[in-house]
């Protein structure tokens, strides 16, 4: 039995899998523009904080609230850290000793900074380049 010719632009649903695929790249690229863009202000916004030497505003929600210094902040061992916080802190380029010098950090165990960092790697938020070196991203 002969097969059925495929008509040109094929199946409805590889039409729109094709929009859809058109789609995602443009909304790629939308997010990456505006995470660019995101970046940029907080840098400014970091930059304008230094030169002001105020404490930084954090926004949350519609309401705004001072960030608490992290220096003033006892290292306890069994206290609830903020790792997003702490990956802000650390420079682009990091080890975990540069982990352990945030204050926060000070008192938890290697096992806990590793799987802070491994919950970064699988989040997108940090990659691997060597042995024992990470980079934001």
């Amino acid at each position: 039995m002969p097969r059925r010719k495929r008509s040109r632009g094929g199946s409805a649903f590889e039409q729109v899998q094709r929009q859809a695929r058109a789609l995602l790249v443009t909304l790629r690229g939308e997010i990456r523009s505006k995470e660019a863009e995101l970046k940029q202000l907080k840098e400014e916004e970091g930059t304008l904080s230094r030169l002001g030497g105020g404490p930084k505003i954090v926004a949350r929600g519609m309401a705004a609230r001072v960030a608490a210094p992290a220096a003033h902040v006892p290292a306890r061992r069994g206290r609830r850290v903020n790792w997003s916080g702490v990956l802000q802190q650390v420079p682009k380029q990091f080890k975990a000793a540069d982990i352990r010098s945030v204050n926060l950090v000070k008192g938890k165990r290697p096992s806990e900074l590793f799987a802070a960092i491994t919950r970064w790697i699988e989040a997108g938020l940090v990659r691997r380049k060597t042995r024992g070196v990470y980079e934001r991203i």
